[in-house]
């Protein structure tokens, strides 16, 4: 009685060593190292390795360990190195064509990284960083879509020599004719641009409003809020922040987890920034449809510019800060939409003029009334106008920018243009040392509580309580395999639902012994006792468990960054729990209780 199959017995040994394995990374440590990643997304081979250990070199330094990870270079220092000269070197010989970022990187052996393994990830809490979270203006988005529309809608009815005059009014875009035979025509060339879009006759006959349905307005917001979650993963890989976390909270929300960073006014600035430009051609007539006046920039002189944009930002795909007869230029690529646009530009426009347009979005805190309101505007400035002298199509440059500015925009052209402004409400910076506090604190509440849960056990139910002492060991075991095979980030909640699962680990465990003691007490033989303990607690433990575990679900469901932290280790804590103290304990009982003739129990 009370004996396992051998086959039961291995799978329980051959989990315990896989547990064991998948959790060995974590003893090592870490130590600085320096990440290179190309700025394509190309993985890197070991010839790319070679040359970057080979630039360090010549600095005098030679890391600890180089090797390739997820097509990344990792070069691996001691900790007396200093990272700074060595992450200035490789941005100085490769910052053009890739991204150079310290961090801490595990200090595993190389059979370790062949097989795969890697510690658990540390959350920012833990590691140190900035945390911000961002609010997208969903309104700009739709208004931003509402103005391609106008644009496109005006191009459309030009295009069908229908006389019109459009603009857009609290987002409805009003077509005005000037002869109402004109409205089914009109009609018609609106509808092509979007079936989907809503149309109505105005009461004079000779008017058109248009607006979009519900469907479209939910359809943009989401796509600017992918879209500005896309761009600001392209400006912190520009940036080169090693291992960043940038994910969509809620209907108009971004969080951005960005470890190991040191200078969180500079991060703010570049991830905030909705800088643009546009290049629109100069109404020398002053009286064209749709031209309005833009005030230049610092000295240059305001000018009127036609409605029609040529290119835009959004259709840029690779820009380059340099220097040009002195002066600090952007070296501008553009799509094959732009360059199209632009080489028909230049070729039915030599010898006019042209204007850069620089756009930002800002917002400021006013007062209202003894209330602390936000108001959102835009700044439009030219900040060059110059002469086409030739036809160019999708290489060119601009000019007019500090070298600062030029830098900047540079990195946020290529990085892409923000589907709509982002706005800060919230930034946290966690030092590196308070980071290192919270885990020695943290860890230390788990080995407070696991020696006492330990001592506690041992003393009240003797060699039972060393099987379940061995068992919640394993079970701590066996949620750090998990976090590291998963690579969920450890959070100082999450160390929170560790301690938290010590206890209810160990609680299946008393309701066993508890119900041998019972069986034991009530005239039963050791081996009855032992099979009915665990068949009678069965129940209760998965009873407590489930409903416990739907609390963890519910919490991660719709619980922000650190509520889910705590949720997943506690969930994760209640799986192996369940296997430990039901599985585990009792193979070890059976191996060493199981199939012989006892008097007594130690329990």
């Amino acid at each position: 009685m009370n004996k396992y199959p051998a086959w039961l017995n291995t799978l329980v040994l051959v989990i315990l060593l896989a547990g064991c394995l998948l959790a060995l990374p974590n003893m090592y440590g870490s130590v600085p190292a320096v990440q290179i990643a190309d700025n394509d997304g190309i993985a890197f081979d070991d010839a790319r390795l070679q040359e970057y250990v080979q630039a360090v070199a010549d600095i005098g330094v030679s890391p600890e360990a180089a090797y390739l990870q997820d097509g990344r270079a990792v070069l691996r220092f001691e900790k007396d190195v200093d990272l700074a000269a060595v992450g200035e070197e490789l941005k100085d010989r490769y910052g053009r064509g890739a991204s150079v970022a310290q961090t801490l990187a595990p200090k595993l052996p190389e059979w370790v990284r062949d097989l795969g393994l890697s510690p658990m990830s540390l959350g920012l809490d833990l590691r140190g960083g900035v945390y911000v979270l961002l609010e997208v203006d969903m309104n700009q988005a739709v208004l931003s879509r509402l103005q391609s529309y106008e644009q496109d809608f005006s191009d459309r009815l030009r295009t069908a020599k229908i006389r019109h005059r459009v603009e857009l009014v609290d987002q409805v875009i009003r077509i005005r004719l000037t002869s109402g035979d004109d409205m089914l025509a009109a009609r018609d060339a609106v509808q092509k641009a979007d079936p989907d879009i809503l149309i109505t006759d105005g009461t004079d006959g000779k008017s058109l409003a248009v607006r979009m349905n519900e469907a479209q307005i939910k359809a943009r917001r989401d796509f600017a809020i992918d879209q500005n979650v896309t761009t600001l993963r392209s400006r912190v890989n520009q940036l080169g922040v090693a291992e960043p976390l940038v994910q969509r909270q809620g209907e108009d929300r971004i969080v951005l987890q960005l470890p190991g960073v040191d200078d969180p006014n500079k991060i703010s600035e570049i991830i905030t920034a909705t800088a643009t430009i546009e290049f629109r051609m100069v109404d020398l007539s002053g009286d064209e449809p749709g031209s309005r006046r833009y005030q230049g920039r610092g000295s240059e002189p305001s000018a009127v510019l036609k409605r029609r944009v040529v290119a835009s930002g959004d259709q840029i795909i690779d820009a380059a800060a340099g220097f040009s007869e002195g002066k600090p230029i952007v070296s501008i690529t553009l799509d094959g939409a732009g360059g199209e646009s632009m080489l028909e530009t230049t070729m039915n426009n030599l010898k006019k003029p042209m204007a850069t347009v620089f756009i930002e979005s800002h917002r400021e805190q006013i007062r209202v009334g003894g209330e602390l309101r936000y108001r959102d505007y835009k700044t439009e400035e030219i900040v060059s106008v110059a002469t086409i002298q030739g036809v160019f199509k999708n290489k060119f440059q601009i000019s007019g920018l500090s070298p600062g500015e030029a830098g900047d925009l540079a990195l946020l052209l290529r990085a892409g243009a923000l589907a709509a402004p982002v706005y800060m409400i919230d930034e946290r910076t966690i030092g590196p040392s308070l980071g290192q506090d919270n885990i020695d604190r943290g860890f230390n509440a788990i080995k407070i509580g696991f020696l006492a849960v330990i001592v506690f056990m041992a003393i009240y139910y003797r060699a039972f309580g060393m099987i379940a002492n061995l068992a919640l060991l394993s079970n701590l075991v066996f949620i750090t395999a998990l976090l590291s095979w998963l690579q969920a980030s450890l959070t100082l909640p999450g160390i929170a639902g560790i301690v938290l699962t010590v206890g209810m680990a160990v609680d299946a465990n008393v309701l066993i012994f508890e119900r041998i003691r019972e069986e034991m007490s009530a005239g039963q033989s050791p081996q009855v006792a032992i099979h009915t303990g665990y068949e009678k607690a069965l129940s209760s433990i998965v009873d407590a468990n489930i409903t416990t575990l739907i609390a963890a679900i519910v919490l991660f469901a719709v619980g922000t960054g650190p509520i889910k932290g705590f949720a997943v280790t506690l969930a994760l804590g209640i799986i192996t729990s369940m296997f430990t103290a039901i599985i585990g304990t009792r193979s070890v009982v059976n191996l060493f209780f199981g199939g012989r003739k006892l008097t007594s129990l130690p329990v």
